[in-house]
């Protein structure tokens, strides 16, 4: 494991599985790329498989600075990327999100399940509470995140958002997410 360079980082929020889609893959590894091109670090839940596979991989290919944190239980699974610039092994989940908080810029979602769709509300019930004033983006890949835009839409008109439904930035390409993080 190497130590990071000082350089802007975002840390990309995914699936550790490839889902039914091919354009789901195929934007992890646009995402990746785009990231080493633009030269700014990948920060990433630490796998080898799914989704967090491909942005990773991707990214290394183009020459990029990538670092997971994953937590032991996962490790054990056997899951963890060994061939990434560093790997950070952590006790526990919430352990992982505040290391990776920690070292964002910014915050990007791809398509994911459950782990994707708390690491999304939490870093924006963060943002909420003024810990932190990173970018959060969702980037919708092919319509992934209609249905929960809209279910969000419906949470601030009853109230319960209270004026913070803007907070999430809402993409469609890997390009137009990359310029709403404001680091490129």
């Amino acid at each position: 494991m190497t130590e990071s360079v000082s350089k802007k980082s975002i840390a990309v929020f995914c699936a550790a599985a490839e889902g039914t889609r091919p354009e789901y893959r195929a934007s992890a590894e646009e995402l990746g790329r785009a990231l080493a091109a633009h030269d700014l670090g990948l920060i990433y839940g630490g796998a080898k498989i799914g989704l967090m596979g491909a942005v990773a991989d991707a990214a290394l290919a183009g020459g990029g600075h990538v670092v997971g944190v994953i937590p032991h239980v996962l490790v054990d699974h056997e899951i963890a990327h060994q061939g990434i610039t560093e790997l950070h092994v952590v006790d526990t989940m919430h352990t992982r999100k505040a290391l990776m908080g920690e070292k964002a810029d910014a915050f990007l979602i791809l398509p994911g399940g459950f782990g994707t769709f708390e690491e999304l509300f939490e870093v924006l019930a963060w943002q909420s509470l003024k810990l932190h004033s990173k970018p959060v983006v969702l980037l919708n890949v092919v319509g992934f995140y209609d249905t929960l835009l809209e279910f969000l839409d419906v949470c601030e008109r009853e109230g319960m958002l209270r004026g913070n439904r803007e907070r999430l930035l809402v993409a469609g390409t890997v390009d137009e997410a990359l310029r709403l993080t404001g680091l490129v």
